[in-house]
């Protein structure tokens, strides 16, 4: 089944953001064992000596320290967004002032309050650029703070399932929270709504987490246990059977590798000029056919010298197929090209006329 797409506006806080996912799964509780079995006190004479305890840490020991250190390495580096009419995260980037967060954060706006961790009142800021094909942006503070710590940022290539992470942001405007989960998938690939303040992006390679998304956490930090940023966290699905309501444990958060390749260009030139993300070169919409079921994608428009007009496409023709994923709507198709590289080869199924025909098209990029 689907998983559907929806935003709310709440004043103050960030609108939900959910994700479009190829499949949806339920998830049921699992409950214990039967009921206890009472047993008759053994004898003093054969009672079996009793194990002696390890000692405990005053603090916890183990994995809550670790959780303590992670928070007071990285919390620091996390900050709050008031942007007019909603509120959101974003991570310091370096030691400029720079800050990195989701488009749809700052959605139309150009100038931002932001609070740090660094104690006082908020501090202006004004937008670099967004970049909403892939949903993040970058502003910079009008100061910057005496302390203010950008944050450390690690490898997407090490992400993997069972990873323990925190999520770290303001969720429904309750700054310096922290949630936790693991690492439940990578490689996956989802599409964001328009309604509601969405950017419609269709992302890849995102990752699934456990920790708890929610309004406001987006712009924010997913931390490995090492204090590194692997994402940000992004999108959080929905049931469309349970009424469009959160899909618990079911949170997608932006690759570092993609985050650092669009901060690093935009603020260096202000705008993305390497997008790194596959294109057609077309304009498309969903057709259905005798049954209202979807059928493909009618191409509406060829951009002239793109991947498709030079591989002889034109409008009217109806894309059914793109290398080996079916194609029945736009999303899908435009999930698939956000799963393909600028420069890759592909073989394009289409019908013209009502006859199928197939063209190898060079990708080209957005």
């Amino acid at each position: 089944m689907d998983a559907s797409v929806t935003r709310g506006r709440v004043r103050r806080l960030l609108p939900p953001v959910t994700a479009a996912l190829a499949t949806a799964a339920l998830l049921v509780g699992c409950s214990g064992s039967g009921a206890p079995t009472a047993h008759a006190p053994a004898r003093a004479d054969v009672a079996a000596p009793r194990k002696a305890e390890a000692p405990r840490r005053a603090d916890g020991g183990g994995l809550q320290a670790d959780y303590e250190r992670v928070i007071k390495d990285v919390l620091s580096s996390v900050v709050q967004i008031d942007a007019a009419n909603s509120l959101g995260s974003g991570v310091v980037y370096d030691a400029q002032g720079h800050i990195v967060t989701n488009a749809h954060v700052v959605g139309g706006e150009n100038t931002f309050k932001v609070s740090t961790a660094t104690g006082g009142g908020a501090i202006g800021a004004k937008l670099v650029a967004a970049y909403p094909e892939q949903d993040l942006a970058v502003i910079k503070l009008d100061a910057v703070p005496k302390g203010l710590r950008p944050a450390r940022f690690g490898d997407s290539s090490k992400v993997e399932m069972g990873q323990i992470v925190l999520a770290m942001g303001s969720p429904l405007g309750l700054s310096s929270s922290v949630t936790q989960g693991i690492v439940s998938a990578t490689g996956r690939t989802v599409t964001e709504s328009r309604a509601g303040g969405g950017t419609g992006a269709t992302i890849g390679n995102m990752v699934q987490t456990s920790a708890a998304i929610n309004p406001g956490n987006s712009g924010g930090a997913l931390v490995n246990l090492d204090s590194e940023i692997i994402g940000i966290p992004t999108l959080a699905a929905t049931d469309p059977d349970m009424g469009g309501s959160a899909a618990p444990g079911i949170g997608f958060a932006i690759p570092v590798s993609m985050v650092r390749t669009v901060a690093d260009q935009i603020i260096k030139s202000g705008k993305v000029t390497d997008s790194g993300r596959a294109a057609l070169g077309v304009t498309g919409r969903t057709v259905v056919d005798s049954g209202y079921r979807p059928a493909g994608v009618a191409i509406v428009e060829v951009k002239g010298g793109g991947a498709a007009d030079k591989a002889g496409l034109r409008a009217g023709d109806i894309i059914t197929r793109l290398g080996e994923t079916e194609i029945g709507t736009i999303t899908s198709l435009s999930e698939a090209l956000a799963a393909a590289k600028p420069g890759q080869t592909v073989q394009v199924t289409y019908s013209r006329g009502g006859s199928v025909r197939t063209a190898t098209v060079t990708l080209g990029e957005i």
